[in-house]
């Protein structure tokens, strides 16, 4: 999963429309790492929330996966991802980086269902990249001296735990719920989980359908990010996840926060909370 100075890296928009001068200033700072980067190519599309149309965006991230690259790269996240999502041959793209977050964790479980690693961190053409040097160098040391090893946080429920790191953001893991190809996460698989805008009784709402729809079932434990502009979550989280008897660490430090963590996603890991860490085996 690391990269090299020289490598190729394509940019794709598979959500919303991003900002080009917040693009351009993200290009400029991979291109310091010394990637060679290429750009997003959709145009414009009648639904301004949207960076193309469903069959464009599909498009642009089916040829980048399919180019002469080393990884590809999504410019944010937004919305849209998930209308996209059943354009794309997910079993028959070649191993690649892959790096994104937020609206993006449609993407993350479809190619961890393919078999494919990915990264769970922040999008270049976005403020938490741009604007965050400590996220930025965070990034560059996953993606060029493979890093294995976390600690952060703040335990919850003791415990440890051994599994495959699955998840990101808790509501387009509760939207994808019922689709086509959707799963529960493999057995014993460590869940991480964050969000951003949502209002308690929202995430209630998102967690409730996550666990009526047996998603936690075959979780071993449970790694909780940042929850930014959602208020005090703090009893909601209690109340829906401290029931399922596994290994809670909270505070961790990724998602839609300041020096967020970049994580993997699709490989195996343990989480210890006493130790609070997490560490890739």
């Amino acid at each position: 999963m690391t990269l090299s100075a020289g490598d190729r890296v394509a940019l794709v928009s598979p959500a919303g429309p991003a900002v080009p001068s917040k693009v351009a200033a993200g290009i400029a700072v991979l291109r310091s790492w010394g990637l060679e980067v290429t750009t997003p190519v959709v145009a414009p599309w009648s639904l301004p929330y949207l960076a193309g149309s469903d069959e464009a965006r599909a498009e642009e991230f089916v040829t980048a996966w399919c180019s002469d690259v080393a990884a590809v790269v999504c410019v944010r996240g937004g919305y849209g991802c998930l209308r996209m999502a059943d354009l794309v041959p997910w079993q028959d793209l070649p191993s690649r980086v892959f790096v994104g977050s937020s609206d993006v964790t449609v993407l993350h479980t479809e190619l961890n269902l393919a078999g494919q690693p990915t990264v769970f961190g922040p999008m270049p053409g976005t403020s938490d990249f741009v604007d965050d040097p400590l996220a930025q160098e965070r990034l560059r040391a996953l993606l060029f001296e493979g890093v294995s090893s976390w600690t952060a946080g703040t335990p919850v429920v003791p415990g440890t735990a051994r599994g495959v790191l699955t998840g990101g953001n808790a509501a387009l893991l509760a939207a994808a719920v019922g689709g086509p190809r959707w799963a529960r996460p493999a057995d014993g698989a460590i869940a991480l989980l964050e969000d951003i805008g949502e209002e308690p009784y929202r995430l209630d709402r998102i967690l409730t359908q996550l666990l009526r729809a047996g998603w936690f079932a075959p979780v071993s434990g449970i790694v909780l990010g940042s929850w930014t502009d959602c208020g005090d979550v703090s009893s909601v989280l209690h109340d829906r996840l401290s029931g399922l008897g596994v290994p809670i660490l909270g505070d961790f430090g990724f998602g839609h926060c300041a020096g967020q963590w970049s994580l993997p996603l699709g490989v195996e890991a343990v989480l210890d909370t006493s130790a609070r860490s997490l560490r890739l085996v």
